[in-house]
């Protein structure tokens, strides 16, 4: 092997590894210590730190005061881009603002990112008690009504990873802790085309959630009201699918196309 390969398969080695560790950084919801990356990617500590370094230049990680690590502002400009210039944001806005006004709620865009949602757009109300969601902040995929949705696309197979990776933890009383449960939950969620949270990532919040799909069919974000529980309502729902069909057709998406 001549230098010039050893160098490609170095500059791939090295590219398989800081993947390794962005996957590894995503399966977290905070920032992970580097004790735990090294050994979740089975790399050295002193490789994972100087690879880590680099990402964190190139602003792909960012670590926090406590020399945590956890995924950048990078990533998430790049996760919402979809076919070359168009901004899934830009599209969604108006939608999301037209929800907010019928709904008097807030409206939100995630996607997915590792065994989390990220929030990265929100149309909230004009009024004194309404939830609000900080535009980067994650939350589990089990504990959401988009969450769900997404892990039921991806298949029961993902579902049972999922939960032997997170051991599923509870953040209220009403979190689905169970395989079987989120399972079943997931499935049906899929299937009506909608899901909710009951209060399972924070008591006294709801949400009602639709998945947003792409030009070749792939699911590419999530759209959803949030609300204290006592005023979210249902007969929101069929505004909300029909929000997401519209979505999902200005982003390219043909039920005829795909299927």
């Amino acid at each position: 092997m001549n230098q010039e390969d050893t160098s490609q398969a170095t500059r791939i080695q090295v590219i398989d590894r800081a993947a390794s560790l962005l996957d590894a950084i995503a399966r977290y919801p905070d920032p992970v210590s580097l004790k735990i990356l090294a050994a979740e990617t089975g790399l050295n500590v002193s490789t994972a730190h100087r690879i880590l370094a680099s990402l964190i230049q190139n602003r792909f990680v960012e670590k926090d005061a406590a020399s945590h690590y956890r995924l950048g502002l990078r990533l998430l400009q790049l996760g919402v881009r979809l076919h070359g210039n168009v901004d899934v944001r830009a599209i969604a806005r108006p939608i999301m603002e037209d929800l907010r006004d019928r709904f008097g709620e807030s409206v939100n865009l995630t996607i997915r990112e590792g065994d989390s949602v990220v929030y990265i757009e929100k149309a909230t109300p004009n009024r004194m008690i309404h939830v609000q969601q900080l535009i980067g902040a994650r939350a589990p995929l089990h504990v959401t009504a988009v969450g769900k949705l997404m892990l039921g696309a991806a298949g029961e197979d993902a579902i049972r990873a999922y939960a032997q990776r997170t051991n599923l933890p509870a953040y209220t009383r009403n979190t689905i802790t169970t395989l079987p449960g989120l399972i079943a939950e997931c499935g049906q969620a899929l299937a009506r085309g909608y899901a909710l949270d009951n209060e399972e990532a924070e008591m006294d919040v709801g949400c009602i959630g639709v998945l947003i799909h792409d030009g070749t069919g792939n699911v590419s974000a999530g759209l959803s009201v949030s609300a204290p529980i006592a005023r979210r309502r249902l007969e929101w729902v069929e505004d909300l699918m029909e929000a997401g069909r519209t979505l999902s057709a200005q982003l390219g998406y043909s039920v005829q196309a795909v299927f």
